[in-house]
């Protein structure tokens, strides 16, 4: 039995697959992009600032998951379609 506890083993391929190609949802996406530019202008209130940092991790956890969704079908050997 494979011990790699970046494997998530607990998943379907599909479920593997959907999360791969999973995406920040839409609404925060904008928002993100939003608070990104206002940033950029030095626009942000302390109050955005820490929504922007709260959205930027949500990113970064999302990432990591699609990446060891990808891990783990690459140990499937299946091959992960790149978004």
């Amino acid at each position: 039995m494979n011990r790699d506890v970046e494997l998530l083993n607990d998943m379907t391929v599909d479920e593997l697959e959907a999360l791969a190609d999973s995406l920040l949802a839409p609404a925060a996406q904008l928002r993100l992009d939003d608070l990104l530019a206002r940033k950029k202008q030095q626009q942000l209130s302390s109050v955005e600032d820490e929504e922007l940092d709260r959205l930027l991790q949500q990113v970064d956890h999302l990432t990591a998951l699609k990446t060891r969704a990808r891990y783990t079908l690459h140990q499937k050997g299946v091959e992960a379609i790149r978004t």
